[in-house]
C-alpha cells in the first residue's frame, strides 16, 4: 500500500504481470485497505503515509490479517526502518528496485521464507551513533528522527511504545543538548534543521 497513485499503479502492473501473483487490494491508508476485507498473503507497506500514522501503528493493525509485511521504502531514516522491523516487518523493498527484485522478494515472503536481505540486516544491527557534537543517545536520536519528520508527540509515543510525557522529556533534553553544543533548536522547525544536518531525516528540498 502506498498513498501515491502513480506508485500504486506501477507496482500493481509489475506484480500482476507475473504468473501466480495478483494484487487483490490497494489503499492509501491502513484503514482503507482493511475496509476492503480481502485475504492477503503479502502486504507492501509504505512507512511514511500522509495520514501521519507510524510504522508501529500500521504494523499492529495489519498483523491481524496474518499477512507477511514488507516495508516499501524510499529514503526513510534508519530509526523508522528499525521501528518497522521491531513491529514485525520481514524485510524491505526499495521503491527504486527493478521488477525482478520486487517479484523475487514478494515470492520469497509469500513462501514464508526469511527475506531480510543484507541491507535490511545491516540497518537493523547498526547502532545509532552519537549525533555530531550534540551527544544524543540512541533513543533521543530515534525520537528526534520521528518528531522532526512531522510526527506529533502522541504519534512518536505510540510508535516507540512510551508515554507522551516521556517523548516530551526526550525533546526537552534534545533541545538542551543542542543548545549546549551551540546549535540551539527552540522550535520544531529548528529541530528539523538539526535532524537534517545530522543525517537523521531527509531534506524536503
Amino acid at each position: 500500500m502506498d498513498d501515491h497513485r502513480v506508485m500504486q499503479l506501477g507496482t500493481t502492473a509489475i506484480i500482476n504481470g507475473h504468473p501466480g501473483l495478483h494484487v487483490v487490494a490497494v489503499g492509501t491508508t491502513v484503514a482503507e485497505l482493511l475496509a476492503l476485507q480481502q485475504r492477503m498473503d503479502v502486504i507492501l507497506l509504505d512507512l511514511t503515509l500522509s495520514d501521519g500514522s507510524t510504522p508501529s501503528q500500521n504494523m499492529t493493525a495489519l498483523s491481524r490479517t496474518g499477512a507477511r509485511i514488507l516495508a516499501f521504502v524510499a529514503e526513510e531514516p534508519p530509526p523508522m526502518l528499525r521501528q518497522a522491523a521491531r513491529a514485525g516487518a520481514v524485510g524491505l523493498i526499495r521503491k527504486s528496485a527493478d521488477a525482478p527484485q520486487i517479484i523475487a522478494t514478494i515470492r520469497a515472503a509469500a513462501r514464508g521464507q526469511v527475506v531480510a536481505g543484507a541491507e535490511w540486516l545491516a540497518e537493523m544491527s547498526r547502532a545509532v551513533p552519537e549525533v555530531a557534537d550534540a551527544g544524543l543517545s540512541v533513543r533521543e536520536a530515534e525520537v528526534l528522527a520521528l518528531y522532526a519528520a512531522g510526527n506529533t508527540a502522541e504519534s512518536v509515543a505510540q510508535g516507540l511504545y512510551v508515554s507522551r510525557a516521556t517523548v516530551l522529556d526526550h525533546i526537552r533534553r534534545i533541545r538542551a543538548k543542542y543548545a549546549a553544543a551551540g546549535r540551539p533548536a527552540p522550535t520544531k522547525v529548528d529541530l528539523f534543521r538539526r535532524a537534517v544536518e545530522d543525517g537523521l531525516v531527509q531534506s524536503e528540498s
